[in-house]
């Protein structure tokens, strides 16, 4: 019998298995450019459940295609579909799904703690499809993206520019535990990723790795190798500052900021709204790999449920 393994945080992972989701994820990657497809369908017999309670329009494709892919059946819950919404505890919930599934891909948008509680049973894979606090799987497929367009993450320089949100804590720690990568954060004031995941990711630093944050965009690294933004209005999220537009303002991508760097290249987890972080020519751009980036979360996906579900 296969091992059942859960992804709720980045903190999950360790190396090894972070390497291998990764890995993974772009082989899988180079498989489709080449029309090759999977090798087999590895998920024959299981059952993917695939709940929201919020939007979303990529990692919910990613996932229901990449189980279909797999050879899995899946079932999708609408935010209103499950008797949590008339009382049932989230312990009985998860006791009742595991039963039946064998892997729970949920995004919830709150607190991980509910995710943490449906994880507590042996038979149902969970994985955080985007919590509050941090959006594991999105720096999965970062990650894959940047091994598939510089070989490998080791060493790379990194500009963030924008909120310190749920994508910017899991960029954080999954970069932090590569060999020698610099990744700086410019992050409004009030806005930027809390104290105790900078902590945290300087915690489990690889050799040489750096993770730098400030609040302005005066002596902006030169010469990264990436520059990356999110949009300002995360999803799910409200801001309680009326203007806090204007605090936002200076932290747009433009393509003078581009043109710090020469060589690099453009992400964004999207959706994006053109005009606000990212102008229209940067995000449409020679140097923009957004869309791409976008793509690659179907072969992370794809990676995270054989991970999860024990097949390597």
């Amino acid at each position: 019998m296969n091992e059942t393994r859960h992804l709720i945080s980045l903190d999950d992972l360790s190396d090894p298995a972070l390497s291998d989701i990764v890995e993974r994820g772009a082989e899988l990657a180079r498989r489709a450019a080449i029309g090759a497809g999977v090798e087999s369908p590895s998920l024959v017999g299981k059952i993917v459940g695939v709940y929201f309670r919020k939007t979303s329009t990529r990692t919910r494709t990613a996932f229901s295609s990449g189980a279909l892919r797999l050879g899995a059946d899946i079932i999708g819950y609408g935010p209103h579909d499950l008797q949590l919404e008339t009382g049932e505890s989230t312990e009985d919930t998860g006791r009742v799904l595991s039963e039946m599934l064998d892997v729970l891909v949920a995004r919830t948008s709150g607190n991980p703690a509910e995710l943490r509680a449906w994880a507590e049973q042996p038979r149902m894979a969970v994985i955080n499809a985007m919590s509050a606090d941090e959006h594991p799987t999105q720096a999965l497929a970062d990650l894959t993206t940047l091994t598939l367009q510089f070989g490998s993450v080791g060493g790379l320089r990194l500009l963030y520019v924008g909120e310190g949100n749920n994508t910017a804590v899991a960029l954080a720690l999954g970069l932090a535990r590569f060999r020698d990568v610099e990744l700086h954060l410019r992050t409004p004031p009030g806005y930027g990723v809390p104290s105790a995941v900078l902590e945290r990711a300087t915690a489990t630093a690889a050799g040489g790795a750096v993770i730098r944050e400030r609040h302005d965009l005066d002596d902006l690294p030169q010469d990264v190798d990436v520059v990356y933004t999110t949009r300002w209005q995360t999803t799910g999220t409200s801001k309680p500052d009326p203007h806090w537009r204007e605090v936002f303002a200076p932290f747009q991508v433009t393509a003078e900021l581009m043109d710090a760097s020469q060589k690099a290249v453009f992400m964004h987890d999207l959706p994006a709204h053109r005009g606000e972080e990212v102008t229209e020519d940067v995000l449409d751009g020679p140097e923009s790999i957004a869309f791409g980036q976008a793509a690659n979360k179907l072969h992370s996906a794809m990676a995270v449920l054989e991970w999860c579900t024990g097949v390597y």
